[in-house]
């Protein structure tokens, strides 16, 4: 399934925007530039806010996956601060 190998996960179904970006972008500051995270995070506005923020932060959108239960999983490399 995954070409990658996920470094960290965080689980941001229990917050809502904005905290959700900040929480997700909290957890890619403490990564080093190229390692991967997981954020779990909930359809509606988390699905359609933390991807877009996190793209125009200048991170890597490697995948959105529906996990069938009203939560997504999405797959970002660390870019370069």
């Amino acid at each position: 399934m995954a070409d990658f190998i996920i470094d960290e996960t965080v689980d941001i179904t229990d917050v809502v925007c904005p905290v959700t970006f900040v929480k997700a972008k909290v957890a890619l500051e403490e990564l080093d530039e190229g390692q991967i995270l997981s954020i779990k995070l909930n359809d509606g506005e988390p699905v359609q806010n933390v991807p877009r923020s996190i793209k125009e932060e200048g991170h890597q959108i490697l995948r959105l996956q529906d996990n069938s239960d009203g939560t997504y999983s999405l797959i970002v490399r660390k870019v370069g601060e």
